[in-house]
């Protein structure tokens, strides 16, 4: 709104209407005003809450200070859902596709993670949404952006390559002139950092036909990525404040390859893709990390609310679609380990138990508990059948929760410089 609108005071000449055409100017004020709605908006919401008794359910794991967590004001992803929103409308380009389809996996996911939640305390149990509906909207989540990207006129890209100068006889990198139309994304350990997806159904002699046919491929990975990290973030937020803050991390290091990969200067310095009309998207970075940062300050350990399923399949399903927008979604992997390893500790864990079950007449587990950061959490019972009871000792939630930031941090690290690896 107020971008659109300091746009038409443009044509009157109006004392500093060409702010707005800054990115990093309206980034940082969105920023800004995530971080303080998230805090005011915070103390309001956490109040309503706990005057609705809208608190969280809780089973006893034998966890220490679990039960002390019982009534604590859930549903607390509305607070990061506003506070990103409201910036957003105000500071961004309601016309840039990449904006509105950042808005859409907002409020899809947003809507997906409170009929969850509302279910949970409707009938007082963990039970929530139905797992298939669940997966129901984050496939249709994955359909919706992975169709637009491939017919929207607006999505496209510019390629860049290696040439040798003949004169001075130097690797130059070189950037199309041109926008075309692709399935390319960006993937380590390559010359070029460009990956086609049609390659893979090269094999099909009709050009047109291989080209549908790699767009397929490329919405089937749309689909598989929005499915995984949102899952996975809804399994990470576990412990106070370890959500939040991993994916504030993560949205960061987003952030950076979503400005590089929208100027044209920098694309064309560090030899990655051009993505014009993308740089769109650092403002809405700019939101979720204050937003984050916002929340933190009540979700911090110990925790005056928590953020339930209405944040964090929202976040998964943001750091998910903000990954493919800006082609990098095969860098997930790695960006989001964190999400992927408490994913994969419980797939371990129910497949391993009902393996040794079967075998044994006794499930045998590998980790003390899962997801993963509950095993760090649990003290190890004597003569347990744990096939990996290491620590022994159960570590204090707040340590556990920094660590996981810091090896979030770790992680991002290495992302950049898969990308210089060559």
């Amino acid at each position: 709104m107020l971008y659109s609108l300091f746009r038409y005071l443009e044509d009157f000449n109006f004392p500093g209407h060409r702010l707005m055409d800054y990115i990093t100017f309206r980034a940082g004020i969105s920023f800004a005003l995530a971080l303080l709605l998230g805090l005011t908006l915070g103390n309001v919401i956490i109040r309503k809450l706990q005057k609705m008794q809208i608190g969280e359910v809780v089973r006893n794991l034998g966890l220490e200070g679990q039960m002390q967590k019982k009534g604590t004001p859930t549903m607390g992803g509305v607070i990061i859902i506003m506070a990103i929103l409201v910036p957003c409308l105000l500071l961004g380009n309601l016309g840039n596709i990449y904006m509105i389809l950042m808005l859409v996996a907002t409020v899809w996911m947003g809507a997906i993670g409170f009929l969850d939640d509302y279910r949970k305390l409707k009938y007082h149990n963990k039970d929530g949404l139905k797992g298939k509906y669940k997966i129901t909207g984050q496939v249709g989540l994955g359909l919706l952006v992975g169709i637009t990207m491939w017919l929207s006129p607006a999505i496209v890209m510019r390629e860049n390559t290696e040439v040798m100068n003949e004169t001075t006889h130097e690797v130059e990198v070189v950037m199309g002139s041109n926008d075309i139309k692709s399935p390319q994304t960006t993937i380590p350990f390559v010359k070029n950092n460009n990956f086609n997806y049609e390659w893979l159904t090269s094999w099909v002699d009709n050009p047109d036909a291989a080209n549908t046919l790699g767009w397929l491929v490329f919405v089937f990975v749309v689909i598989l990525v929005v499915t995984a990290v949102s899952n996975g973030a809804n399994l990470t937020d576990g412990l106070d404040g370890l959500c939040a803050g991993t994916s504030a991390v993560i949205g960061l290091a987003l952030a950076i390859m979503g400005y590089l990969g929208g100027n044209i200067i920098y694309s064309g310095y560090l030899n990655i893709m051009y993505i014009p009309g993308s740089e769109e998207l650092v403002v809405y970075a700019g939101a979720f990390i204050g937003a984050l940062v916002g929340f933190l300050w009540y979700n911090a350990y110990p925790a005056q609310v928590f953020m339930g399923d209405t944040g964090s399949l929202t976040l998964g399903g943001i750091l998910a679609v903000f990954a493919i927008l800006i082609r990098k979604e095969l860098l997930i992997p790695l960006l989001c380990l964190t999400f992927f390893l408490e994913d994969l500790s419980v797939l371990m864990q129910v497949v391993y138990f009902k393996v040794t079950k079967r075998r044994y007449g006794e499930g045998r587990r590998i980790f003390k508990m899962t997801p993963l950061h509950h095993h760090f959490q649990k003290e190890a019972e004597p003569g347990a059948a744990v096939l990996w009871p290491y620590p022994k000792h159960a570590i204090p939630e707040p340590k556990i929760v920094i660590r996981f930031w810091i090896v979030g941090i770790l992680l991002a690290a290495l992302t950049f410089v898969t990308l210089k690896i060559r």
